[in-house]
């Protein structure tokens, strides 16, 4: 943490091109990964995971409609997961930083705004710059503990780029107990579907990263607890500055009209991580001997949340869980007994196919079911929501007859 404090007052007076100073964030995470220790990777591990993700695609082709989506195989460290992720987490963060900068800008009253002038400009950096080295924090023990690089159900590395996380995943095996060359094919099949899933279905990517970005968007903050935690930082002592990252201060607090959003972004993330762990299972199975076993076990890991995801969600406000991932791997796995895998992976042909969260509740039923598709004949697959991908950062456009409370108006 003196390390932290210091890099906070070099970088203070650089404002950067953002409401989180992201220049801070990632000395914070590499100095984090630094002091724990960031193994290299040895050239023994890279040619492992090389051979994993190439026999996982291999077994994965009967199990997935989806051909392979990978382009490049590689071996990360966890200082590489960072600066390859990087870019996405600047796009999902924005959004909650901006609204804590502007709570703490928001605490200066208005008669004083005018005497500060310039100086007004130093409560922004100070905002960014405590934000950036709180995410920086996160990011650095998230890093420690992803196995690859879509562990988290968001599409985070270079598009077509599957990437293991070898420390990562021996300290995972041993906590399992498990062989080690087990859980690496286990984690590549993952990896390699995850890779299938956001490389053939165009408009996904988009989809679940505007998901994550509508519900970060309308994050609220407690102003109050901001105000009382500034009020204990003395300008005299950079070290009265630590308690603000250590309470967490900068915890954003949903709101009621949060809900919707939340809803929609935990079914987007179970819906992929149900399918991902269907598919794997599907393909490991009589394939892997301890399969039932590492099934159950990122089962568990994916729905609740390791110690660091549930460190970033307090930070950040973001929480990145497939609450519902085991009815939706059941509600695949119905589509896949009643329709085939062709049929199951035909829902991804477009967004308003996929199953709602309601569905969830009775699976076979929504396999049995049978779908109008007349209103998509004329429907134009370039439009905003539609199979075309989005940037991340693109806002969200409704059509007229979306359903005001984020139902899918198109569906009986």
């Amino acid at each position: 943490m003196q390390q932290f404090m210091s890099q906070l007052q070099h970088l203070l007076s650089a404002s950067g091109s953002g409401p989180v100073n992201w220049d801070l964030a990632r000395q914070v995470a590499a100095s984090q990964l630094a002091a724990a220790g960031d193994p290299a990777v040895s050239p023994f591990e890279r040619n492992a995971v090389e051979e994993a993700l190439r026999l996982a695609d291999l077994w994965l082709e009967p199990a997935s409609a989806l051909p392979s989506g990978i382009q490049t195989s590689l071996a990360w460290n966890r200082n590489e997961w960072i600066y390859k992720t990087l870019d996405v987490w600047r796009k999902l963060c924005d959004p909650v930083a901006s609204r804590m900068v502007g709570a703490m800008g928001d605490l200066v009253p208005p008669e004083a705004r005018a005497q500060l002038g310039p100086m007004q400009s130093m409560v922004a950096t100070l905002g960014g710059a405590l934000f950036g080295g709180q995410l920086g924090q996160a990011l650095g023990s998230l890093a420690a503990e992803v196995l690859s690089a879509g562990d988290i159900g968001l599409p985070l590395g270079p598009a077509g780029t599957a990437a293991l996380i070898p420390a990562n995943i021996r300290a995972y095996g041993e906590g399992l107990e498990l062989p080690e060359d087990e859980v690496r094919l286990y984690v590549a099949l993952r990896e390699a579907a995850h890779q299938r899933l956001f490389q053939h279905v165009p408009w996904l990517r988009g989809h679940v990263l505007n998901a994550v970005e509508m519900y970060a968007a309308g994050i609220r903050v407690n102003r109050e607890a901001i105000e009382e935690a500034m009020g204990r930082v003395d300008p005299t002592d950079p070290e009265s500055m630590q308690a603000i990252a250590l309470e967490g201060i900068f915890t954003p607090e949903d709101s009621p009209a949060q809900k919707a959003s939340l809803a929609r972004l935990e079914t987007a993330l179970a819906l992929v991580e149900g399918w991902v762990c269907h598919v794997v299972d599907s393909a490991a199975s009589g394939r892997l001997p301890n399969v039932v076993s590492l099934g159950e076990a990122f089962r568990r890991r994916r729905a609740a949340g390791g110690p660091a995801e549930q460190t970033f969600a307090a930070l950040v406000g973001l929480e990145l869980r497939p609450r519902r991932l085991r009815e939706a791997a059941a509600l695949w796995a119905a589509l896949t007994e009643h329709r085939g895998i062709a049929g199951r992976d035909a829902l991804w042909g477009h967004p308003d196919l996929l199953p709602s969260d309601d569905d969830f509740a009775d699976p076979v039923a929504f396999a049995m079911s049978e779908w109008d598709l007349g209103e998509l004949e004329s429907f134009d697959f370039s439009a905003p929501g539609g199979p075309e991908e989005k940037a991340p950062g693109e806002p969200e456009q409704r059509r007229p007859d979306d359903d005001p409370e984020g139902g899918d108006a198109s569906r009986p």
